[in-house]
């Protein structure tokens, strides 16, 4: 997951996970890294974060993740 030290929404999403029982999740921190901001950028074409990946599945961001959920489609990604 992109991510910054300083975002409501990637903490809802990182909440969302672990309440779906996901133990670990990779945050690559854009904010420490403006190298990673590019590359985020450049793989998504999206600006904000959080950008999510559930293994090489971009998901996009907490609106992307909790409708997902809604939907009953996360937790089928999740175990696969």
């Amino acid at each position: 997951m992109y991510t910054t030290g300083f975002c409501p929404y990637c903490k809802m999403a990182e909440n969302l996970l672990h309440a779906k029982g996901v133990e670990e999740i990779e945050k690559i921190r854009i904010d420490l890294d403006p190298e990673q901001r590019n590359k985020m950028m450049a793989k998504t074409g999206r600006r904000t974060v959080p950008q999510i990946y559930i293994g090489e599945k971009h998901i996009g961001g907490y609106d992307d993740l909790a409708r997902l959920d809604h939907k009953g489609e996360l937790m089928p990604l999740l175990v696969s």
